[in-house]
């Protein structure tokens, strides 16, 4: 059998590895500052891109795609190459990969802190970058199954499994949570509203969480901590039954952000049944991980890159465990809206995908660059100090999310709610201190691997093209021999996008689907209208600032909630909403029945100095919007883009929506001056205090008509 002689491209590993360690610096920094603006509003300096309601969606994004995104590639592209003993397909593929997508990270940034977008978590980015995102998808999906078709391996090894399973789902969730109506270059609604928005939205970001943040770095785990050990992975069956079952169930999961809301309860049923389930399949992958370290724990305990690993599918475990049990409505019921949260998905982003990506770091520079590690204490160091930050910010936000949803539920003896919305707000501010104590001390961690991998660097000189020798694929040789039933499937890469495809495409259609065809599933309330053109522009205001990232607008159906913020939200409420507002944490009170609560100047010195109106308060101030005047230029734009989603405005109603919105707004402007505040019409304050104003106020005007009629 003739042997062929081949070169591995290192040049794009190293690419990728210096781009994980910039933007995991980065969006680290950045989380830093968004903590620390939690519990003093001053961090925000006063000024519209540094407030927490742009940094929180920039650091998320920076986080899951720049950080984790650049690592997974790095992983895929040196792991990639050496199990299908194959150059990657094309060099020049693998630099248009690398150098857009860096380009979109860019551009991420830029927009999300000038207020640019969708409004909805981890897909904020607006659509000129959801098109750039696609496109270099496919580039990435052609050189990855270029190599694997031109592989000289004959089975697919478990780690490419996860590698196409991840590409095809995340394409299909990317392509369908994207449909969106562009108004301008940087405007965009969603095509779809309110309930089905929502479905879509966290069908999207549930399985962004585990296609983007799990089964890539699953494939990973499968190449890396092998290699590092030194050990055959525990057993080729549980990692069958690990894969086939993880894709199938995991696409279910989504409607658990969900439970308690408007959402029908047949669709949220299905994601608690689903989420139990993922138990299984997940416990089976972390034990194959673990497991494949017996008889190596020697090793574990002096080698740095195990201990790395080990935290890390320790955390996966944890993580998948505390999923699975969140979404028991039971203790939904307690956590959501809360630090629970926070501390839960922190528990998977610094443990399971930053100490994995930091393991795999610290195996990779050395090979590339040929020489030892700079500092293996250097590396134990990071360690330690990256564990004790990961304690120190998780322990005390879910002491924060169980205070929070103890004091949110305490009535007096006299049956009142015993506590104010910002009371609780403030009893947790220590707890908020020392998470950001926890993410400082990660991020030195962070900073203490940069100078190691810096001197390993120096040290050694990249072998950009690694001379590597195997037997070309004969694909017409029998195998000899019994052959396990899943062999068939390992040598059939296309078969295996296939499949993929449609096992995750069979949840979500039984979600999705009937959601849309079925309109018993999101009853209709005949007195909710069309936001006016001056609430619609209000709303948009609301997005650009990020006011979801802290403000729910879902009063679950609870006596707390009912008592402390009105009438539970129906389905039929919000079919006007391009995006949904529901939100999922609650750092100030929901706002779902905000409307007429309070008057004008209550909102407009609120927005101004909201310590004023709320003593204590941590919200940031919103002063520019009392200067900067409302873009009017985009109301028939805007209008017409409600119109071709179905909202029924009349017909010509574009050219007519601008003298709407000054007569309306004169109206506020006149209230306001009644309350001794001078300030012109055409001011962003007026158009959000009419949306703020309107929010929730059409149940209120149908429980109207409905007590009218039952007096006739």
């Amino acid at each position: 059998m003739q042997v062929e002689k081949f070169y591995y491209d290192n040049k794009i590993v190293k690419l990728f590895a210096y781009a994980t360690i910039v933007w995991g610096v980065v969006g680290m920094l950045v989380g830093l500052l968004a903590a620390v603006q939690v519990y003093l509003p001053a961090a925000n300096f006063n000024f519209p891109m540094t407030t927490f309601g742009r940094v929180r969606p920039l650091h998320t994004n920076a986080v899951i795609f720049a950080f984790v995104g650049n690592g997974i590639f790095m992983g895929v592209y040196y792991s990639l190459q050496r199990l299908c003993k194959a150059r990657m397909f094309s060099d020049a593929l693998g630099k248009i990969h690398f150098w857009i997508w860096q380009l979109i990270i860019v551009a991420a940034a830029v927009t999300l802190l000038m207020g640019y977008t969708t409004g909805k978590e981890y897909a904020e980015l607006e659509w000129p970058i959801d098109i750039a995102i696609t496109l270099v998808w496919v580039v990435f999906g052609i050189n990855m199954f270029g190599t694997i078709l031109t592989r000289r391996e004959s089975h697919l090894y478990v780690a490419i499994w996860f590698y196409i399973a991840t590409w095809v789902t995340v394409a299909m969730l990317h392509i369908v949570n994207s449909f969106e109506i562009p108004v301008s270059l940087f405007k965009s609604y969603s095509w779809y509203a309110g309930v089905q928005d929502a479905l879509v939205q966290w069908w999207y970001g549930h399985n962004a969480v585990a296609f983007f943040l799990t089964t890539p770095y699953l494939g990973i785990m499968y190449y890396f901590l092998p290699k590092a050990a030194n050990r055959p992975v525990y057993s080729y069956r549980l990692s069958i039954i690990h894969f086939w079952a993880l894709i199938f169930i995991y696409i279910w999961a989504g409607p658990h952000h969900l439970l308690y809301t408007a959402l029908p309860d047949w669709a949220q049923s299905l994601g608690v049944v689903f989420s139990i389930m993922l138990i299984a399949p997940s416990w089976g992958g972390m034990l194959n991980g673990l497991f494949t370290l017996r008889g190596a724990w020697d090793k574990v305990r002096e080698d740095p890159i195990l201990k790395f690993m080990v935290v890390a599918i320790t955390c996966y475990g944890m993580a998948t465990f505390e999923g699975p049990m969140l979404s028991l409505k039971s203790v939904n019921a307690i956590s959501h809206f809360t630090d629970w949260t926070i501390a839960h998905v922190h528990v998977g982003a610094l443990g399971w995908n930053g100490f994995l990506t930091f393991g795999i770091l610290y195996w990779i520079i050395p090979r590339i660059f040929n020489t030892p590690l700079y500092s293996k204490k250097l590396a134990t160091t990071h360690f330690w100090i990256g564990t004790i930050g990961i304690v120190l910010y998780t322990i005390p936000m879910y002491w924060a999310g169980f205070t929070q949803a103890m004091m949110w539920k305490q009535f007096t003896e006299e049956g009142t709610l015993k506590y104010q919305f910002l009371e609780t707000v403030t009893h947790i501010i220590p707890m908020y201190v020392t998470r950001s104590i926890g993410g400082l001390l990660y991020l030195t961690g962070v900073l203490i691997m940069v100078y190691n991998i810096m001197k390993t660097v120096k040290s050694g000189s990249l072998v950009a093209d690694e001379a590597a020798e195997a037997p070309a694929l004969t694909k017409d040789i029998q195998p000899h021999g019994k052959q396990y039933w899943h062999r068939w499937i390992e040598r059939r890469p296309i078969q295996m996008l296939v499949i993929s495809l449609v096992l995750v495409a069979i949840g979500g259609a039984i979600e999705l689907i009937p959601t849309f065809l079925i309109k018993s599933n999101i009853p209709t309330i005949a007195a909710v209208k069309p936001y006016t053109p001056l609430e619609l522009q209000g709303r948009d205001i609301y997005v650009r600032e990020g006011c979801y990232v802290c403000h729910s607008q879902m009063v679950r159906p609870f006596r707390d909630e009912v008592a402390r913020y009105g009438e539970y939200s129906k389905a039929g409420e919000f079919v006007y909403d391009h995006p949904f507002q529901w939100g999922s944490k609650r750092t100030g009170p929901d706002l779902a029945r905000i409307g007429g609560k309070y008057p004008d100047s209550w909102h407009y010195n609120h927005m101004l100095e909201p310590q004023s109106m709320s003593p204590g308060s941590i919200m940031p101030s919103y002063a520019w919007m009392h200067d900067d005047p409302i873009d009017t230029a985009s109301t028939p734009a805007k209008i017409r883009a409600m119109q071709t989603m179905g909202v029924p405005y009349p017909e010509g109603f574009d050219q007519k929506a601008n003298a709407d919105l000054m007569a309306q707004a004169n109206v506020v402007r006149d209230r306001l001056k009644a309350d001794k505040i001078s300030t012109p019409a055409n001011k962003e304050i007026i158009a959000l205090i009419a949306y703020l104003q309107r929010v929730g106020t059409d149940i209120k005007l149908q429980a109207a008509m409905d007590a009218l009629q039952s007096t006739k």
